[in-house]
């Protein structure tokens, strides 16, 4: 029988040419009726899902040979989308809004190349075909005009309002939010009409807010009656005679704990440390073997493929598996019996696996401790936690020992180890938010995240040797558009990252990281370097991890709330039970599994990720909401041509707008990162200390407005109040995660490493997984509007201006950038305040004081005419002027 690779891989040879069905069932021999009834049905599943094409001359052939790509589309706010081709090796294509040919965010597309840069790096394309939808159902708020009625999608990639007929209102009442199922996709001008099929409440209502998140994002809240069957099937003790049939290994009287949060339910690892009398250690890690209840192939396991990971919102965990396994069975749960994989590792005095085993085995934790009582025993803060535990405290201090030893060659050896601030959003018994406070990674987090660490590596090394179908955690090296955008940013701070050609080891930004700590552009460059960095992600192929300077790396520490990690337990146990081998068939039908649940899962984290984002943007507007008018200490966190994001002490971020900025006008330096006043030239730069005041709280966008504390305003006679620069669509977009909030906002804060354990209440797991405004994919990604664009030139603001002869001459400046000016038109009011003044710049084009200043109350003396003089323009002017042509143009 003809499979789907074997057609594919005829198609893709490089003699391949188009042909007909009856040729291609020629070619493959195909005789009995059936054979040729099933190539039949796979011809026609193979083109619905633009694997292959027919063409006009009903032939067949594959996408890639009719210079077509078949690929996933992420639209951004902003209108443009990139097409992210299922071929690894293709760079990703730019498409501009006009080319999507009603296409939406995630959908499955056939695109074409229609421009390349001549570097050929960029490429830019259109949509030829949709293959998929994504887009099946929207979240927003219903809008009802009596006829017929408008939903406003949340999402803000979903530029378009959904259209609503009167028969489909179902009930829903003007200002709710609404779940709508597109019945009919937009086309051409026509927008996408639906149906409403579920009402939320008012927007204003408590809860709707979290269910409006959950709903967007389609996250499943329940589980389905045949899973829930399922589950209750798992018994809730280990009988002794299951024990002995398991044949496993014994390790109920080891000194075994599980460390976790003081909230934490399902504990799916424990561990345990010997030193050995030759000196080295031996470190036991122990995960939960859910594999052995959730098995192949059944409800269970076809629910969490779907599901791919426990997602982690502010006020609930939405987990892979029912809690009759992730908090019953399948918990590591104090003194008593549970059955587990078990991975053994002996490490020498320079902290080298010298020897290793992984096996199955049965343990009973002698304790569920705290991260917090660890603490508090390693650095002797309670002496009532100590003297509870004091069978465990020489434990402890061998594991912190070990730990601090292992994450020291950990460092050596070149891995990136990001130290972050991360936060919690504490809410009420009603969903409000009340506080936020602190993420802590106290010696206890370090001791679980570097023994975690040293299991998924020895796991992934030890199964890579023996050659069985596994799955990778990979981390590719930076796209090196992006890492030389980093080098020219940290220049400006003058600090130098050492490289060979276009490549960087891990080693020497771990060293940029230790040179900075301490610093104030500390958090703004370790951002700027994991923006910098590509995500990491699921493979079923080994290439390294860079971040982590590891050449094999995979997720085996956390089955209760990882698909991929659920998966390799399986294969695990199954080579172990089977001698160290799995049987031919066994081999290639998992071979044909690994890529398909790679990618799965990989978005499904990014559908976690992009949720957890949006609970905890929503939660700190909340938060914020009483806080206006409230004055705090904060520090710039990003510099764009639209303004400044300032980040409090409390990890909440807001925007100060150029408009707001009112002491001055304020030009964006790209290759600076920095804000430059025209008059005074005062700089605003990332990493520098300013006190805000909170203005206004977005809770639609989930964003916030500061202004800066005793900013004065601009001198009169200046550039008129609508001639700002931060008005509509200026700066670089933020890439695939922007917020898109009303000033094309950042990403959200996603920070942290590829931490082995998984995201318990984290917000994003993996490197490079808070994306921002420089982060997305090098700036193809970021959007192609030119960064310098500002809002357009306002009205004039005095009510006797015009185009008279005997008004007083324009005053004219240029950008800092040197690309281009711009004409401020007459600043003469009606009192006939006015004149002109010639600007000072550096040969870089950035402004320096210097000049007289025009006009003002005083009534200060205007320059002498120059000579040379020519239609009431000076020399500068006349040069000026065709720079403002330039920019009226625009």
């Amino acid at each position: 029988m003809i499979t789907e690779s074997d057609l594919l891989n005829f198609m893709r040879e490089t003699a391949y040419k188009p042909m007909t069905y009856q040729e291609l069932e020629k070619h493959f021999g195909i005789e009995s009726a059936a054979d040729f009834k099933e190539f039949l049905k796979l011809l026609n599943q193979l083109e619905g899902e633009g694997k292959i094409l027919l063409t006009e001359t009903n032939r067949y052939g594959v996408p890639e040979r009719m210079s077509l790509l078949r690929g996933r589309l992420q639209v951004h706010a902003k209108g443009f989308a990139f097409l992210i081709p299922e071929n690894r090796e293709h760079p990703d294509v730019y498409i501009h809004a006009n080319d999507l040919k009603s296409a939406m965010n995630g959908d499955i597309v056939l695109g074409r190349v229609t421009s390349k840069s001549s570097g050929g790096g960029k490429l830019e394309g259109e949509v030829v075909r949709i293959v998929q939808r994504a887009v099946t159902q929207v979240v927003g708020v219903f809008q009802n005009n009596e006829v017929y009625g408008f939903v406003i999608a949340d999402d803000k990639r979903i530029n378009k309002d959904i259209f609503i007929p009167k028969g489909s209102f179902n009930g829903a009442a003007d200002g709710e939010k609404v779940v709508v199922r597109i019945v009919r996709y937009p086309e051409g001008r026509s927008a996408a009409e639906g149906e409403i099929i579920e009402i939320l409440g008012h927007k204003d209502d408590p809860g709707v807010d979290i269910l409006s998140i959950i709903r967007k994002h389609q996250l499943p809240e329940n589980f389905p009656e045949e899973v829930l069957a399922e589950a209750l099937d798992a018994p809730d003790v280990i009988e002794e005679e299951e024990i002995r049939k398991q044949n496993r290994r014994d390790l109920r009287d080891k000194i075994i704990v599980t460390i976790d949060g003081e909230d934490a339910k399902d504990l799916d690892d424990a561990v345990n440390v010997e030193k050995l009398p030759n000196g080295h250690f031996r470190l036991g890690v122990h995960i939960a073997d859910v594999g052995y209840y959730v098995r192949e192939n059944s409800k269970l396991d076809q629910e969490a493929y779907n599901r791919g990971c426990s997602v982690y919102l502010v006020d609930r965990v939405i987990p892979m598996l029912p809690h009759r396994l992730s908090n019953g069975i399948c918990s590591l749960n104090p003194k008593v019996d549970r059955f587990t994989l078990s991975c053994e590792m002996e490490f020498n005095e320079q902290m080298r696996v010298v020897k290793h085993d992984i096996f199955t085995s049965v343990i009973r934790t002698k304790e569920r401790m705290t991260y917090t009582n660890v603490r508090k025993i390693l650095q002797n803060e309670d002496p009532e936690v100590t003297e509870r535990y004091s069978d465990l405290v020489q434990n402890f201090k061998d594991m912190q020992e070990l730990a601090l030893r292992l994450r020291g060659n950990r460092i050596r050896r070149g891995a990136v180890d990001f130290d972050f601030e991360e936060s919690k959003v504490i809410v009420d018994e009603t969903g409000k938010a009340v506080d936020i406070v602190k993420r802590e990674r106290s010696i206890a987090e370090q001791i679980i995240e570097e023994f975690m660490l040293a299991a998924n590596e020895t796991v992934a090394e030890h199964f890579h040797w023996l050659k069985v179908p596994f799955l990778y955690r990979i981390h590719e090296d930076p796209d090196q558009e992006k890492l030389q955008n980093f080098m020219a940013f940290i220049s400006n701070f003058g600090y130098s990252v050492k490289g060979k050609g276009n490549t960087v080891h891990p080693r020497a930004l771990q060293t940029l990281l230790e040179d900075i700590k301490g610093t104030k552009e500390q958090t703004v460059i370790s951002t700027m370097m994991l923006r910098s960095m590509k995500q990491a992600k699921y493979d079923s192929e080994s290439t390294g991890h860079f971040g982590l300077a590891a050449e094999f790396y995979s997720h085996f520490t956390s089955p209760i709330r990882r698909y991929p990690d659920l998966v390799i337990h399986r294969i695990i146990r199954e080579v172990v039970e089977g001698g160290g081998a799995l049987t031919q068939a066994r081999q290639e039908y998992l071979a044909s599994r690994m890529q398909d649940i790679a990618q799965q899962s990989s978005e499904r984290e990014r559908v976690a990720v992009e949720a957890e984002r949006d609970t905890e943007a929503l939660k700190k507007a909340e938060f914020m909401l009483d806080k206006v008018g409230e004055e705090f200490p904060g520090i710039i966190s990003s510099v764009t041509s639209f303004g400044m994001f300032i980040e409090l002490e409390n990890t909440v971020e807001g925007l100060i707008r150029l408009s707001a900025m009112t002491d001055d006008y304020y030009n964006f330096h790209e290759q600076h990162m920095a804000l430059i006043g025209e008059r005074t030239s005062k700089i605003y730069r990332i990493g520098d200390e300013v006190k805000i005041r909170v203005v206004r709280v977005n809770m639609d966008d989930h964003t916030i407005d500061f202004e800066m504390v005793d900013m004065k305003p601009r001198r009169e006679g200046g550039r008129p109040r609508g001639e700002g620069f931060g008005g509509g669509r200026g700066g670089k977009a933020g890439g695939r995660d922007d917020r898109g909030g009303g000033f094309g906002g950042r990403g959200g804060n996603g920070r942290g490493k590829d931490k082995s354990r998984g995201g318990k209440g984290g917000s994003g797991e993996g490197f490079g997984a808070g994306e921002g405004v420089t982060a997305a994919r090098g700036k193809r990604r970021g959007g192609d509007s030119a960064s310098a664009q500002g809002g357009k030139p306002g009205k004039r603001g005095a009510s006797g201006v015009g185009p008279d002869a005997n008004a007083a001459p324009a005053r004219s400046f240029g950008f800092g950038s040197g690309k281009g000016g711009y004409s401020g038109g007459s600043s003469a009011g009606a009192t006939g305040q006015g004149g002109s003044r010639r600007k000072h710049t550096t040969a870089s084009g950035i402004f320096t004081p210097g000049g007289s200043e025009a006009g003002g109350e005083g009534g200060a003396p205007r320059r002498k005419k120059r000579k040379g003089k020519k239609n009431g323009k000076s020399k500068g002017e006349a040069n000026n002027a065709t720079a403002a042509f330039v920019r009226k143009k625009k």
